[in-house]
């Protein structure tokens, strides 16, 4: 990293007015700007007042010796992190140790050498300006960050409500006209109207979640005796419109009468999630199976397809956030991957896990376990 030394400021304290000059000399001459004082207690107040980026210190002068000058140094605002050299003759090891604990960054013993004293600044100052870059990069990557974060919040906080409400007329549109009232081709449109609409609603509604469980946003909400038949059937009826558009028959196996205390729409999304991914991925006339097993101390939901599969090379990526892939279903409908990344979270909030086991050509099936403890 290049650094320009004029950008930064060295304080020179010593009270031998030779020693002054000739650090100022030599340190100016290396492009350094340059405060100096002739006490500690005038040191103090410069560094209070100018903000040097580094201090090369005596430690025997009157007034206030150079630890206490260190010392009281790492009081004032925005100073606990300004590195310190010690140039001073006194060089026993008990001196070096305290100049150390007094938070110096170095300490060069008197006569010190030109060439040796000079690296000990640069490196110093290179240090500085490292780290000011960083908290200048993170300060910039924060705001980024933010910006981001709200971008996705306003968009899919303002769609969502407009595209909930096109769906349910959609959903409507397909439900009470019937074929022979309006022309195939008509009715064919409104399907694919209701199919888009539902598309983009569960992408908008997994987007504003996603956001918010990201940003710390999004509370867990628990639910005391929660029926969890009740609450898999109500979200099968919603899926079985998009799965008719496709001839795909859903199937509920197994049932329990046991109760949980859940987050009610994290668990709907998380079903609604996995079904929608089993309907997209599956063939026109298949069946999607939604089995449900009662464990010591759970209930397993798993939503079962005989689908395409997931190739192993993604499997392997499938829930890393920084994977890019496309994924597109048997009727090339696009797949975002952040309604499984979604599910991930929502099962682990809820004292599940999700798993899955898939194999090209064959089919997916994803499970979650929801605590129902004796």
């Amino acid at each position: 990293m290049e650094v320009n030394n004029s950008d930064y400021t060295i304080l020179i304290v010593d009270d031998v007015d030779a020693n002054v000059l000739l650090l100022k000399l030599l340190i100016s001459k290396a492009g350094y700007k340059t405060l100096t004082a002739f006490n500690g207690k005038d040191a103090l107040e410069i560094i209070a007042r100018n903000n040097p980026d580094m201090v090369l210190l005596d430690i025997m002068m009157p007034v206030v010796d150079g630890h206490e000058v260190a010392r009281k140094m790492r009081e004032i605002s925005g100073h606990d992190q300004t590195p310190i050299i010690f140039l001073s003759a006194l060089n026993s090891t008990e001196d070096v140790v305290q100049g150390f604990r007094l938070g110096a960054v170095d300490y060069v013993s008197k006569p010190f050498n030109r060439d040796e004293l000079l690296t000990r600044i640069n490196h110093q100052i290179s240090l500085v300006a490292a780290k000011r870059l960083i908290l200048r990069q993170t300060e910039e990557l924060r705001k980024t960050i933010l910006g981001r974060d709200k971008l996705y919040s306003v968009i899919a906080h303002d769609l969502r409500g407009p595209i909930a409400s096109i769906r349910m007329v959609a959903e409507v549109l397909v439900n009470e006209i019937g074929k022979d009232s309006v022309s195939e081709e008509m009715y064919d449109l409104l399907k694919i109207l209701n199919k888009l609409t539902d598309d983009s609603f569960t992408l908008l509604d997994n987007l504003l979640k996603w956001t918010k469980s990201q940003t710390g946003r999004l509370n867990t909400v628990f639910q005391k005796d929660v029926e969890i038949m009740e609450l898999v059937a109500g979200v099968v009826e919603t899926q079985r419109t998009v799965a008719s558009l496709k001839g795909i028959e859903i199937k509920i196996e197994g049932e329990t009468e046991r109760v949980a205390t859940l987050d009610v729409d994290m668990a709907k999304t998380l079903i609604r999630n996995l079904m929608s991914n089993a309907i997209k991925f599956s063939f026109r006339g298949s069946v999607v199976t939604i089995k449900i097993s009662e464990e010591p101390q759970s209930v397993r939901i798993c939503v079962i397809d005989t689908g395409t599969g997931i190739s192993k090379d993604i499997q392997e990526k499938l829930f890393e956030i920084d994977s890019h892939f496309r994924s597109f279903g048997t009727a090339q409908e696009e797949g975002s991957g952040l309604g499984l990344l979604l599910c991930r979270d929502f099962a682990a909030r809820n004292g599940g896990s999700l798993s899955f086991t898939s194999e090209e050509g064959k089919g997916s099936t994803f499970c979650f376990d929801i605590p129902t403890p004796l």
